[in-house]
């Protein structure tokens, strides 16, 4: 499969977090996405950029929220994550970048 510049609009960055690490136990990756990315697009996207196989493709959407900073009031944007299970033998090493 060749890697198209529209898979890169797709997977926007790695997510790495303390819960990210821990499913990546389970052979899981999180990615940032886009907002209008469907689970079929996230899969072909992955495959593609980092030559895997893909099991399952699970999403949820955080709502941005209003926080302050030095006392003036700003709003964080909402996020899309994609936690993306690999079938067994593949992994991906998010840690060294592309």
């Amino acid at each position: 499969m060749t890697v198209k510049p529209e898979h890169y609009d797709v997977i926007r960055k790695p997510i790495i977090t303390e819960k990210a690490t821990m499913a990546s136990e389970a052979n899981a990756v999180v990615f940032q996405v886009a907002m209008d990315a469907t689970k079929p697009a996230i899969k072909e996207a992955v495959e593609a950029i980092f030559g895997v196989k893909v099991k399952a493709v699970n999403t949820t959407i955080t709502k941005g929220k209003v926080k302050k900073f030095k006392g003036r009031l700003g709003v964080r944007s909402d996020k899309k994550k994609a936690y993306v299970t690999l079938e067994e033998g593949n992994t991906i090493d998010v840690s060294t970048g592309l």
